[in-house]
């Protein structure tokens, strides 16, 4: 048992640093292109193509992540992360040589599909290699991992992008994914695959792609509302997207079925709400309150930095109780991110000292129920297997908040055709988020399977 008390005791020690390192890297790159952006579509004068510097890289994650996770159960883990890592790096370099929009779109497609399959072999392997009583800290480090990125990745790669050029951005994450590929990769050798999987792979490929094409139409009807152009292309984009939700999800998440289902739709619903209100609550910040970008991150870094404490105290906790206290900790992390949404809902009355304990409750919220629902997950994982379970995480955690961030988008334009004010159309949007988290919160009561 003393083998199993740390994660970072011999027997794990390499492990945990590649997965924090691969998790760093990934986090530190989605977060960096955040702030380059602007000075990317200038350079190479692709600002009518700006969106889809972001929505390439969600909507070819949607295939990493869901394909790899029933590859792994098949194969095993060691292929799927080297040909997922090497993609990644492909897609760095080619960002980092770009010599027009077009090549950028295409390296954040390959930057999407090696994100999203390397992240679901991360799940897998905390699922396989470490015990159910160390699986809580892990999972702990690894939110710590992708979340402290965001307190120094906009500002860190500002600095690069002005001093240098943006292209070092991206070179300079190539040595963290190599030096994690040689901490790794030992470990994951060793893992064996549980052989679990029924059916057909490819038609899990097609159903991924199916699911992708339907999130891009229905992303780009968002953006085009109110417009009955808008609205048609949403109605075929939500057709398209329904029946492959309904078959690479447990059956019942979207109706909140107990066991698995609930767990996926609460983790899915709270992290999608935490996520697009950090986006929408520094828009109102900089456009409504007039605060300047840093002012605006440094208040939301501050739900960064309560997530990374509370994450891992959580571990401590689940460590004491040896893990009966799990649900509880997960809905009472869903009320408090609620409080903190509901804290900078009314814009008129958000200051800086109102903006920035919203985000620390917020932030408590996630360091409670985000880790803790992973590890909940992985612990119903025996009959669907972990490369699965690993995708339908890191499906909730990538495809739920870019559907969310973009309906948030559209309700601001609707508003805005509408005659409302910035002001306005922001508290509409936080008031579906709100809606997002007391739904959340309904399904974190139906975790625990009925007897």
């Amino acid at each position: 048992m003393s083998n199993h008390q740390s994660i970072f005791s011999p027997r794990y020690f390499a492990q945990t640093i590649g997965i924090i390192l691969s998790v760093m890297a990934v986090g530190f790159e989605g977060l960096a292109v955040t702030t380059i952006a602007p000075s990317i579509a200038s350079d190479l004068n692709g600002i009518d193509l700006f969106g889809w510097i972001f929505s390439t890289y969600l909507l070819s994650q949607i295939i990493g992540t869901l394909v790899v996770g029933r590859i792994i159960d098949r194969q095993g883990l060691a292929a799927p992360f080297t040909f997922a890592l090497l993609l990644f790096v492909v897609g760095l370099i080619v960002a980092a040589t770009a010599s027009d929009m077009y090549m950028m779109i295409l390296a954040r497609a390959m930057q999407g599909l090696g994100a999203g399959a390397m992240m679901t072999c991360v799940y897998t392997a905390i699922s396989l290699s470490y015990p159910d009583e160390l699986r809580a800290k892990i999972l702990g480090a690894f939110g710590t991992a992708y979340v402290l990125p965001s307190m120094l990745g906009p500002y860190v790669a500002g600095i690069i992008a002005e001093q240098w050029s943006w292209r070092f951005v991206f070179w300079g994450i190539l040595p963290i994914l190599i030096l994690s590929a040689l901490l790794s990769l030992p470990a994951f050798r060793k893992l064996k695959p549980q052989g679990v999987q029924e059916g057909s792979g490819t038609a899990a490929t097609w159903m991924a792609i199916l699911l992708t094409m339907g999130t891009g139409i229905f992303l780009i009807g968002l953006g085009m509302l109110p417009q009955i152009t808008g609205i048609i292309l949403v109605i075929a984009g939500l057709a398209l997207m329904a029946y492959p939700l309904r078959k690479l999800l447990p059956e019942g998440t979207l109706a909140f079925r107990r066991g698995m289902p609930a767990i996926l739709a609460t983790r899915g619903l709270f992290f999608a709400a935490y996520v697009s209100t950090q986006n929408f609550l520094v828009l109102a910040l900089i456009d409504v309150k007039g605060m300047t970008p840093d002012q605006a991150g440094l208040i939301v870094a501050s739900a960064a930095l309560s997530w990374c404490i509370f994450a891992y105290l959580q571990g401590r906790w689940d460590s004491a109780d040896q893990g009966s206290g799990r649900n509880r900790r997960i809905s009472l992390g869903v009320l408090l991110l609620t409080l903190g949404i509901a804290s900078v809902l009314w814009i008129p009355n958000v200051t800086t000292a109102l903006a920035v304990i919203g985000q620390i409750i917020a932030g408590i919220g996630m360091g409670l129920a985000h880790p803790t629902s992973g590890a909940v997950a992985f612990a119903h994982a025996g009959e669907e297997g972990a490369g699965e379970t690993s995708a339908n995480l890191q499906f909730a955690d990538s495809f739920t908040p870019g559907v969310v961030i973009g309906i948030g988008g559209a309700i601001l334009v609707v508003c805005q055709v509408a005659g409302m004010t910035m002001q306005s159309g922001l508290i509409v949007t936080m008031g579906f988020h709100l809606l997002l988290t007391v739904m959340s919160l309904f399904a974190s009561a139906r975790i625990k399977p009925a007897n």
